[in-house]
């Protein structure tokens, strides 16, 4: 399996084990103002994806992506398997190339746009939106303009989407089952927001330990290790 795949595969992974030791959390957001499904239809979900990308054989970068998508379609109930799984899909092709500052923004913006063309929603409806599109605007911004590397900006865009979520609480949600509350809605924290942080996290997390990993000098196995506080003897 290629580095980037590999890296990729151990992302998903992250992403699951995340998403099931938040499953009972997501639930309660989501009895709240929903179908108190979206903390189980997750972690099943993602759960189903982390074995399925493990499974394949010496994939690339796309190639993960989208069969962790095609999984979440599949496993995931409700509009979630569209929105989550649907929209990774149909990004994947950004990343064929390899994983790149310019392919990584590509595929963000491709992933928003197909996550508000599905869902018809906008920021200020209380979805998974107000997360997404502060993250993915401050990514292209910090790496474009900003010139930051990928990793800070990616971790400027995790900060962009908790403040995302927590702008979630307050207003009145017009998008999906919570918009049957109405005015009730407001005070409660949007678990699509909430899990899309998450997911957004994980990634963040994955790329610093790729990081540091490739960062890492090889040990010289034939040089003498010297202490610190003490100077190689003079010749």
């Amino acid at each position: 399996m290629s580095d980037e795949g590999a890296a990729v595969v151990a992302a998903v992974q992250a992403v699951a084990e995340r998403l099931e030791a938040e499953r009972t959390h997501l639930t309660d957001l989501d009895s709240a103002i929903g179908d108190a499904d979206h903390g189980g239809n997750m972690a099943r979900g993602w759960k189903a994806a982390a074995e399925e990308v493990a499974a394949l054989d010496d994939p690339d970068p796309a190639t993960v992506v989208k069969t962790a998508g095609k999984k979440l379609l599949s496993e995931v109930g409700g509009a979630s398997g569209p929105l989550y799984g649907g929209s990774l899909v149909f990004a994947s092709p950004e990343l064929e190339d390899g994983i790149t500052a310019e392919t990584a923004v590509a595929f963000a913006e491709t992933y928003l746009e197909k996550v508000q063309d599905r869902g018809d929603a906008r920021v200020g409806d209380k979805t998974m939106v107000d997360a997404l599109v502060p993250a993915v605007h401050t990514f292209k911004k910090s790496v474009e303009t900003d010139d930051l590397p990928p990793v800070e900006a990616l971790a400027k865009a995790v900060a962009a989407a908790e403040r995302g979520v927590d702008f979630t609480v307050p207003i009145r949600a017009s998008k999906g089952r919570a918009s049957y509350l109405g005015w009730r809605s407001v005070g409660h924290q949007d678990p699509g927001a909430t899990s899309t942080l998450y997911i957004l996290e994980e990634l963040l997390a994955a790329a610093e330990e790729q990081l540091d990993v490739a960062e890492t000098p090889p040990v010289d196995a034939t040089s003498p290790t010297i202490p610190d506080g003490e100077e190689a003897a003079e010749d």
